[in-house]
C-alpha cells in the first residue's frame, strides 16, 4: 500500500503544479483581488463616484433652483444665502446627488437652527450618494457656527489669539477638546481648524485674532495641541491656510492678496507652525488662495500652484495626507477662474479635495471631461481618492 501510496502522490502533486504554473501564466485568469480594504474599494469605483469623492460642497449646491452666487466671507456667505436657510435634505437635492455624488458637507451657521433641527439634518446627509463626511467651520471665537449661535449652549471662547497670549498650549487643547467634544456629540466628522497661521502683518484684515499669535513658537505648540484636543474627542482637525495667510493685507474672500515672502522667509516663520502640524500627524491642510510671487515666480493662488503643493508641500516638508481647498466660491478664485478652470486646475495642481465650489455641478463635471480627453489621469484621480478613503476609514472605524 505504501509502495502504490507515494508514486501516486507525486503523479497528483505535479498534476497540480504543472495547473499552478500554468494558472500562473495564464493571461486570461482573473487577477487576484486586493487585500487592501482602500484599494479594493477603490477598483470597484466608478470614474463619477471617484470624482465625486473630491469634492466636499455646501448643501445649497446640490439644489439646482437655487439661482445666486455662492460668495463666501470670513464669518459665513453672502447675504442672499443666509435668507434661503436650507436647512433639510430636499427633492431636488436628492435629484442631483443621484448623479452627482459627492465626498463630504461642510455646514454654515444658516444650515443650522438648534438642535433638534441639526440632529434631523445629520442623517439624511449622511444618507447622501457617496456617503459624505460631516465638516464644520469651528474654530472658536469670530468663527464659530455653533459657537456664536444662541440656541446652543456650548462653551464660547474669545479667540485663539487670546489663548496664545496666555502662553499656555494646555489652553489650545482645551479650547480644542471642548469644541471637538459637542461637535462629535452632534454628528460632526472634520472640524476646519485651527488656523496655522502666523499673524505677522498687524493690518491683516483677514486672519487677526483667529491665528494664536504673531510669533511662530508659540503658535506651533498651540496649534498641535488644539488638534491633539480634538482627536481625543473624535474629530478630526485641519491645520489652514498654507503656506500662510498672516502676512497680508487683502481678503482672499473678496479678491487678489498675495504675501512678497521668499521661501527662506516662509519657513523661518509660516513653515514652523505647518511643519508641526505635519510632525504631528495632521490629516488635512487647507490651502491659501494668496498669491506668492516671490516663491512661484507668478500671480497664480497658492491653490491653483503646483510649486506650492506638489515641489513645497509634498516634495520639501514631506506632507502625504489630505490637500484641501479653500473654499472656490471665494473672490481670490471667482475673479480669476471659472468652475471648470478652477477645479481642474487644482486637482492638476495637487489638490485632494475641491471645497465648496460656486457652481458645484459645473465642476464635476469639467473633472469628468478633463479624465476624459486626457488634461487629468484616472491614475491623478486615485491617488487623491485613495487618501480620502483612507480617511474616512479612520475615522469610521
Amino acid at each position: 500500500m505504501r509502495k502504490l501510496f507515494f508514486p501516486l502522490f507525486i503523479t497528483v502533486l505535479g498534476i497540480c503544479g504543472s495547473a499552478f504554473f500554468t494558472s500562473c501564466s495564464s493571461d486570461d485568469d482573473p487577477v487576484t483581488p486586493p487585500t487592501d480594504e482602500v484599494e479594493a474599494q477603490l477598483q470597484k469605483m466608478t470614474l463619477r463616484e471617484k470624482v465625486g469623492q473630491l469634492f466636499y460642497v455646501r448643501p445649497e449646491c446640490l439644489d439646482t433652483t437655487i439661482h445666486f452666487n455662492l460668495v463666501s466671507t470670513i464669518d459665513n456667505s453672502a447675504d442672499d444665502i443666509k435668507k434661503i436657510k436650507l436647512q433639510a435634505v430636499n427633492a431636488t437635492m436628492l435629484g442631483v446627488n443621484e448623479k452627482y455624488p459627492v465626498g463630504g458637507i461642510i455646514l454654515s451657521a444658516h444650515n443650522i437652527e438648534d438642535e433638534v433641527q441639526l440632529a434631523a439634518f445629520i442623517p439624511q446627509i449622511r444618507a447622501l450618494k457617496g456617503s459624505p463626511l460631516l465638516c464644520i467651520d469651528e474654530e472658536g471665537g469670530r468663527v464659530a457656527r455653533i459657537g456664536n449661535n444662541e440656541n446652543f449652549l456650548v462653551e464660547k471662547f474669545e479667540s485663539m489669539g487670546a489663548i496664545g497670549a496666555t502662553g499656555d498650549p494646555k489652553n489650545a487643547y482645551h479650547c480644542g477638546n471642548t469644541i471637538g467634544t459637542y461637535l462629535k456629540k452632534y454628528g460632526f466628522d472634520i472640524d476646519f481648524a485651527p488656523v496655522a497661521d502666523v499673524n505677522t502683518n498687524p493690518e491683516n484684515i483677514v486672519i487677526g485674532a483667529r491665528a494664536f499669535s504673531d510669533d511662530p513658537e508659540v503658535a506651533a505648540p498651540m496649534v498641535t495641541n488644539y488638534l491633539q484636543g480634538l482627536k481625543d474627542a473624535g474629530v478630526t482637525g485641519c491645520i489652514k491656510h498654507f503656506p500662510g495667510h498672516g502676512d497680508t493685507q487683502a481678503d482672499t474672500h473678496f479678491g487678489y492678496a498675495q504675501s512678497l515672502k521668499t521661501w527662506e522667509q516662509m519657513k523661518d516663520c509660516e513653515m514652523i507652525t505647518f511643519k508641526a502640524g505635519i510632525a504631528w500627524g495632521t490629516q488635512l491642510i487647507m490651502t491659501a488662495h494668496i498669491a506668492a510671487p516671490n516663491v512661484t515666480g507668478s500671480d497664480i493662488p497658492a491653490t491653483m500652484s503646483s510649486v506650492i503643493l506638489q515641489d513645497k508641500l509634498r516634495g520639501e516638508l514631506g506632507y502625504q495626507n489630505i490637500i484641501i481647498t479653500d473654499a472656490m466660491e471665494m473672490g481670490a478664485i471667482t475673479k480669476q477662474y471659472t468652475n471648470a478652470e478652477a477645479a481642474v486646475g487644482t486637482l492638476q495642481a495637487g489638490a485632494d479635495i475641491v471645497l465648496g465650489p460656486q457652481n458645484f455641478v459645473e465642476a464635476f463635471d469639467a473633472v469628468v471631461k478633463a479624465v476624459e480627453d486626457g488634461r487629468l489621469t484616472e491614475q491623478r484621480i486615485d491617488e487623491s481618492v485613495r487618501r480620502v478613503l483612507k480617511l474616512k476609514k479612520q475615522i469610521r472605524r
